[in-house]
């Protein structure tokens, strides 16, 4: 069978597990584009060690981890894993790496609703698709990269990404092709608006949910962009079966009902922490703008209220102006610091 070659370009945590595992799908063969510290730290360790949810690991020994994008060249499909800020010069790069060659079909699998916008910008010609990722990696260093949340990879129902699919399918990830992704962006960027609260606190997101402070306050600053999403007619959809405008209402129940729930519909690593803490904690800018400030977008278009994602954003950007990590506030201090108290 001819080669199925996958190129993943920004290959940080969630690059660099599905490209892992993608490496294990018969016939496939991952190109890791990504950090030159990243790519010392694995070829120290021996390799990337991709661990399940279940436990189970993926070891690559020898994965082809690059950190020139010219090394693409020649891919089937190439995977966007930067963080939503890069995506610009991403697309960059991908132009000039295939301007003049084929160009192979780029998915998008970023936090955030407009990078596959972006990326068709910058890749004239280029056949971009949406995707989206419904689980949360944790780089543990050591070229070790945890599967920490239930979900699954979706990526737009279409015949170029028909491939992708059967070799996600095949690498035993779990995956999904649908043909309205936008609803499906939003939804998990709503969800995702609790990152915030998880980088401020230090917080778990097993903390996030079953402890009622914090749950107190993702459930209203959750409501709020559910809120502003309804007002501009932004559509969305259900998050694990479960309805999106029913999120509030389950984060408001007591918390052994909260735990029964979370155990039948929400698989979590007791360790599990948001995208958004693990770029604090390295000292790195945030995608906060792209997901809580998306909300602020919207609110301000149409003449919305937003305080506290707004307020969100501005506690994130001082968080990272200080650059010494998560502030670590407890519940009731977020809770007066968003003028809830």
């Amino acid at each position: 069978m001819e080669a199925y070659r996958v190129g993943v370009l920004g290959a940080g945590a969630i690059g660099s597990y599905v490209g892992a595992r993608l490496s294990r799908a018969p016939g496939v063969e991952v190109t890791f584009v990504g950090r030159a510290r990243l790519q010392g730290e694995i070829a120290e360790a021996g390799g990337i060690r991709a661990i399940s949810l279940e436990g189970h690991e993926t070891h690559l020994a020898a994965p082809r981890y690059e950190t020139d994008p010219a090394a693409l060249l020649g891919c089937d499909v190439v995977l966007v894993c930067v963080k939503s800020r890069h995506t610009s010069e991403a697309s960059a790069q991908l132009h000039a790496v295939f301007e003049g060659a084929p160009s192979p079909l780029v998915v998008s699998l970023q936090n955030g609703v407009r990078n596959a916008e972006f990326l068709r910008e910058g890749c004239p010609g280029a056949q971009v698709l949406a995707g989206v990722v419904g689980f949360n990696v944790v780089g543990q260093g050591a070229g070790v990269f945890r599967h920490t949340t239930q979900g699954a990879i979706q990526i737009v129902r279409a015949p170029e990404s028909e491939r992708l699919l059967r070799a996600l399918l095949a690498a035993g990830l779990e995956a999904e092709a649908h043909a309205d992704m936008l609803s499906r962006q939003w939804t998990k960027l709503v969800v995702n608006l609790n990152n915030a609260i998880s980088a401020l606190t230090d917080a778990s997101i097993r903390d996030m949910i079953l402890e009622a402070s914090y749950r107190s306050l993702v459930r209203r600053v959750v409501a709020e962009g559910i809120a502003v999403l309804r007002s501009a007619s932004v559509p969305t959809s259900s998050f694990q079966g479960i309805p999106l405008k029913l999120f509030p209402v389950l984060l408001a129940l007591p918390t052994p009902v909260v735990r029964l729930v979370t155990r039948a519909q929400l698989r979590l690593d007791p360790e599990a922490r948001s995208s958004m803490w693990q770029d604090l904690d390295q000292r790195r800018e945030t995608e906060v703008e792209y997901l809580n400030g998306e909300i602020v977008r919207i609110a301000d278009e149409y003449g919305l209220p937003a305080p506290l994602n707004r307020r969100l954003v501005e506690l994130i950007h001082e968080a990272e102006g200080a650059g010494r990590g998560s502030p670590g506030l407890s519940a009731e201090a977020l809770t007066s610091a968003l003028g809830l108290a």
